[in-house]
């Protein structure tokens, strides 16, 4: 790698997508992983922003579903599109009102995370950013993705983390649901899981979801909320939480080098031979 690039490592590079339509779904997986090898190269904290407009991001256990062509057929009827992620696990609903953020850190062998610890920090991150009401973090196991570190509010889940380690570096992502028809999300999901599981709905490590169990974060902190307050109130709370504040001038230089662009056109390849997988069950 070109050593011109900034080593700015007392300060967050911010990357920030937008909400993406459907001819660029496979970019924020791709830069998850080119982003983290650069983290993990040139110690740099970087915090992702990034939307899908209407969207089921399914985990590869989500692709071995019996009945996926039919799962896939619910999903469109009900205006959803699809996208196989880079990583195991289960699937998330992804709209306008909701959020995804990744904090990707250096995970090098002189300051090594453990798993927990990566949970952890992404916790406590939201909890100094919205200190309106306690958030919970235990599996709400009959949500759509379970995980140990559902983050919930009065037992009812907005959130939930994931991980991804790529060498050197660790990228813990939220998807926050910020505002819109949650119920309607769960509905959609569990419609997947109906159809694509029939019989074996909530067998197999398959939630046997239920959407009244999941909730808006401004619903349960009884705020309204838009997508760029939850951003703004993030990167307000990054100097108490991690003692580092964002450096606008990082971004430009690192996402147009030459190693970067390259980096992503081969990742960007990875994505769409993953979802070649389902092609043959889109109708």
């Amino acid at each position: 790698m070109s050593t011109t690039f900034p080593l700015h490592t007392e300060s967050f590079m911010l990357l920030d997508s937008g909400c993406l339509t459907n001819s660029d779904y496979f970019l924020p997986f791709a830069l998850t992983d080119v982003l983290t090898t650069f983290s993990g190269m040139q110690h740099q904290p970087i915090i992702h922003f990034w939307q899908l407009d209407q969207a089921m991001i399914l985990g590869m256990k989500d692709t071995r579903v019996p009945h996926l062509k039919e799962g896939i057929a619910s999903l469109q009827e009900n205006d959803y599109s699809v996208v196989v992620r880079n990583a195991g696990g289960l699937g998330v609903i992804a709209d306008s009102g909701i959020l995804n953020v990744s904090l990707i850190l250096p995970n090098n062998s002189e300051h090594k995370l453990s798993i927990d610890a990566a949970y952890e920090l992404m916790w406590a991150w939201l909890r100094q950013s919205f200190p309106e009401k306690e958030i919970d973090a235990f599996e709400i196991t009959t949500s759509y993705c379970p995980g140990t570190y559902d983050l919930s509010i009065g037992g009812q889940k907005f959130a939930g983390i994931a991980q991804r380690r790529v060498k050197d570096g660790i990228s813990v992502m939220i998807y926050i649901s910020v505002n819109g028809n949650q119920l309607a999300r769960g509905e959609v999901v569990r419609d997947f899981y109906l159809a694509g599981l029939q019989e074996q709905f909530g067998e197999n490590g398959y939630p046997p979801v239920d959407p009244a169990v999941m909730a808006n974060l401004e619903t349960l902190i009884e705020t309204p909320l838009t997508i760029d307050a939850v951003k703004t109130r993030l990167i307000e709370a990054l100097p108490q939480q991690f003692e580092k504040s964002i450096d606008p001038n990082l971004t430009e230089p690192i996402i147009t080098s030459e190693w970067f662009q390259t980096n992503l056109t081969v990742q960007l390849e990875k994505m769409a031979q993953r979802n070649a997988l389902i092609k043959g069950e889109i109708l």
